[in-house]
């Protein structure tokens, strides 16, 4: 007699839901990538400033042009004039960035990212 061997696998039905509950983390992340990105560019900015010879004696002035100039540069949309601030320190400036970044998601729902960056423009150059 032939026995007959049991087959072993997803059904069909399982196989949507899978692929829909994977579609929706992938969509998620599409979502939540531009702000991220975003807040890497801006460390970078930061970062990018602090390795300017001499940042730590420059005026507030040239110093927020020179950082919205490398955010020009990255596609920065969301940050504004209004979340930066300069803080005098001992050889230079504090620059402190915080803003918040609103995406839809889905119908009325909203993922809301608050981002802070902190960097010390001191004036021999060096990033810290």
């Amino acid at each position: 007699m032939k026995t007959r061997r049991k087959q072993d696998g997803i059904t069909l039905l399982g196989f949507i839901i899978v692929a829909a509950v994977v579609g929706f983390f992938i969509y998620i992340a599409i979502k939540l990538f531009p702000m991220y990105s975003e807040y890497y560019g801006v460390k970078s900015a930061l970062k990018g400033l602090a390795a300017e010879p001499g940042v730590g004696s420059y005026e507030p002035r040239r110093i927020n042009d020179l950082f919205f100039r490398r955010l020009y540069v990255s596609y920065s949309k969301n940050v504004k004039q209004e979340h930066v601030k300069l803080t005098r320190i001992d050889g230079g400036w504090q620059m402190d960035v915080k803003y918040e970044v609103r995406t839809p998601l889905v119908a009325n729902l909203d993922v809301v990212g608050r981002f802070n960056a902190t960097q010390n423009l001191i004036r021999s150059g060096e990033a810290n």
